[in-house]
């Protein structure tokens, strides 16, 4: 067997959980750049325009590289930052909302093995994120039977009120469309756990114009007849490099978590 054929099998096998940093992004930033930088050869003035393009090219491209489970692995350790602070006995029912490719969805599944886990997401955009992806990287990680996938949106969950045991989310909640408050994401999500149930929600919580002063987003969820919730600062916590830690990267990420 050759290497070439020998990496396209092992692809083959292994899950894709995608990249948060889009091809579609580097595209943006990577092809402005170098138009702009050969007309600069007889145009100087207009590598002043090219430099910001080529910069962001740059940064993005060294941002891919360091989410890549090939490069930094950043990805899987924020999605365990999650799953770490899950306390559940896992028994019964989990629901990960806003699943992407399953990443999350699947890391719950092996890390309770008695217990049911859906995933929720829209879907389409930017990503290349399907059900359809989310199922095989399910069946390559061996916990198919025990995962399930469907179409739903974050913003309004076609769930009845305290169905699920635990409820986890990672990096979603800002990005909900149809939602003018992304407090009442956190309500909605809350909304489906089960009164003593577990949940760990990550998200740019640390972000004040999406949800204002921590302490007081903390006493209004205790509001709300949660149990306990606490708030933990995850963006030192993954060894992240400091040139990801930019508050429009994961600078400003942490993890809201308790029991219901």
């Amino acid at each position: 067997m050759s290497e070439s054929q020998g990496t396209a099998e092992l692809k083959a096998t292994r899950p894709d959980y995608g990249n948060w940093v889009s091809t579609r992004l580097l595209y943006i930033t990577g092809v402005p750049g170098v138009l702009l930088l050969g007309l600069a050869i007889p145009f100087p003035i207009l590598m002043i325009g090219a430099i910001p393009f080529l910069l962001a090219f740059a940064y993005f491209l060294y941002a891919r590289r360091q989410f890549s489970p090939t490069g930094g692995n950043v990805q899987a350790r924020i999605h365990q930052l999650v799953v770490d602070r899950l306390d559940w006995a896992g028994e019964g029912k989990a629901l990960d909302i806003g699943c992407g490719n399953g990443p999350l969805t699947i890391k719950v599944a092996q890390r309770f093995p008695r217990a049911q886990v859906t995933g929720i997401d829209y879907w389409g955009g930017m990503w290349k994120y399907s059900k359809d992806v989310c199922e095989r990287n399910a069946e390559r990680e061996g916990v198919a039977g025990r995962v399930t996938f469907q179409k739903a949106s974050a913003a309004a969950l076609p769930f009845p009120d305290e169905c699920f045991d635990a409820a986890v989310s990672n990096l979603v909640f800002h990005e909900v469309g149809g939602i003018r408050e992304k407090r009442d994401v956190v309500k909605e999500a809350l909304r489906v756990v089960k009164k003593g149930g577990s949940f760990a929600f990550q998200d740019l919580f640390r972000m004040k114009k999406a949800y204002g002063d921590m302490d007081d987003l903390l006493e209004t969820i205790r509001r709300w007849g949660i149990e306990s919730v606490q708030y933990l600062d995850t963006s030192d916590l993954a060894s992240l490099p400091k040139a990801l830690r930019l508050p429009f990267m994961v600078g400003t990420i942490g993890i809201l978590y308790g029991k219901k």
